[in-house]
């Protein structure tokens, strides 16, 4: 079956997974949950009896982690499933040819435990941790087989603006999805029967001013944990759209599953080979280079609210203005770094964000203030939407034009990007652990974006059309 490249209603649904998925990154990894994780922490940690020093801990088999560190300890351990499995189902989804069936079932998985998410409480608290694990394997297993579609849609010169449009789509959704639900959790008298709730705690002995807080707190609660179930619905209903327009090419088969097992492996060393054997090098050099720039990236995006709130004291309205700024941003920013890399080229596009990001963990460990904050979250979200569509566009481009493994190209691809998510996040929570400050945590950042420079740089001299 001969695939229509540019097709505009197949490349504009693939695009809508963008705008299904990002809710999860947005409301679940970095607006509403953390901070909500932080309240159910703290209790969890106090019905434990394990508030020590000033310190939050909670009991993970025989340690006791302090509850900002766990989180990132649990990032770490989602994605390093990810990274485990998404090499092994590439190579399967390659020889098979049914990268559609497994980007539906890790869509459903991860869309599914964010509605479960609702019952996560300091009951109930390692339930919502384990909840929590399974929405990052979806998230992360989905997005392997959702980049791996791109140059099978699409031409190399749309690759750029193609790639951009998809995380700009994902920026206005999630922004659209969080601004609701956030006017429902700051308004919840607009849905809730507040006044019913005042008064029946009023015959219960509190006073109205008590009594009407109180019924505020409560459905503000409520409204917080029907997010999470409403990023599952979104997450899954949009990216109908998504499943019902891409198709695959025909699938080759094969006697049973074993032998699509050994196939799969047999895809990733052809694939693995290749890389190696890759002209000077450049896919290898691209891979460690993103691999490095990713473990500064992700970990910014996973814990600059947890930073905000515990460094800077900031509210959580206030760290809501400042994710909301990066988002709007970010939109801009995809945009602008496409039309940047038509003029000096990809490499050069990647350069110029990796000097821009050492600067912005720079200014982290100085800041103090939430204007200074917003004013790096602004340059945060000028590079965040770039670099990722830049660096996903750019691979595209430099796998081999005769390859039909796009799913194993793109394992390694999505491999180098949640590796880096869970050293980059363990050794954020690890510092972090030792020495009880996030400041120190940053500085190891930067050391990862200047070593993505290093790598990026070396192949700025022979990528062709990219250069």
């Amino acid at each position: 079956m001969e695939r229509k490249l540019n097709d505009p209603k197949v490349t504009k649904a693939w695009t809508m997974y963008d705008w299904a998925n990002s809710v999860f990154s947005l409301t679940i990894a970095t607006a509403i949950f953390p901070p909500y994780y932080d309240s159910v922490s703290k209790a969890a940690s106090i019905a434990q009896n394990n508030f020590i020093e000033g310190n939050y801990y909670l009991n993970i088999g025989p340690f006791k982690i302090v509850n900002s560190a766990l989180y990132s300890y649990v990032l770490s351990v989602g994605f390093l499933i990810v990274t485990f499995l998404s090499p092994i189902l590439s190579g399967i989804a390659d020889a098979k040819q049914n990268k559609l069936s497994f980007m539906k079932f890790f869509c459903y998985l991860g869309s599914l435990s964010c509605i479960l998410m609702f019952f996560f409480t300091p009951e109930n608290f390692y339930l919502g941790l384990s909840l929590f694990i399974m929405s990052l394997i979806g998230f992360g297993g989905s997005i392997v087989f959702y980049n791996a579609f791109l140059p099978e849609i699409a031409t190399e010169d749309h690759f750029d603006q193609l790639s951009a449009r998809g995380f700009s789509m994902g920026y206005i959704g999630s922004v659209l999805l969080l601004v609701i639900n956030l006017v429902l959790i700051m308004n919840p008298g607009w849905v809730f029967p507040l006044a019913s709730k005042a008064e029946t705690l009023m015959n219960a002995g509190f006073s109205a001013e008590e009594a009407l807080q109180k019924a505020k707190d409560e459905y503000a609660l409520l409204a917080i944990k029907l997010s999470f179930v409403s990023v599952g619905i979104w997450w899954a209903g949009f990216a109908q759209i998504t499943f019902n327009n891409l198709k695959e090419y025909p699938k080759k088969e094969m006697a049973n599953t074993s032998s699509y097992l050994k196939k799969g492996f047999h895809e990733l060393q052809t694939v693995f080979k290749e890389i190696r054997q890759s002209k000077s090098g450049r896919i290898g050099y691209f891979l460690i280079g993103y691999f490095f720039a990713s473990m500064g990236i992700q970990t910014v995006m996973y814990v600059a609210s947890l930073f905000g709130s515990l460094e800077l004291k900031m509210g959580t309205a206030e760290l809501i203005v400042t994710i909301l700024i990066i988002q709007l941003i970010a939109i801009v920013g995809a945009k602008v770094f496409a039309m940047l890399s038509a003029k000096i080229g990809n490499i050069y596009s990647l350069l110029l964000m990796l000097v821009i990001w050492i600067g912005i963990t720079i200014g982290a460990y100085f800041v103090q203030t939430s204007i200074q904050f917003y004013t790096l979250a602004g340059v945060v979200g000028i590079v965040m939407g770039g670099i990722q569509s830049m660096f996903r566009s750019t691979f595209a481009k430099i796998i081999p034009e005769q390859t039909t493994d796009h799913a194993s190209y793109f394992s390694f691809y999505d491999v180098c990007e949640k590796l880096a998510t869970v050293l980059g996040t363990f050794a954020f929570a690890y510092i972090n652990d030792k020495t009880g400050n996030m400041r120190s945590s940053v500085l190891v950042l930067m050391v990862f974006f200047i070593v993505g420079l290093f790598f990026v740089s070396r192949i700025r001299n022979f990528i062709g059309k990219t250069a």
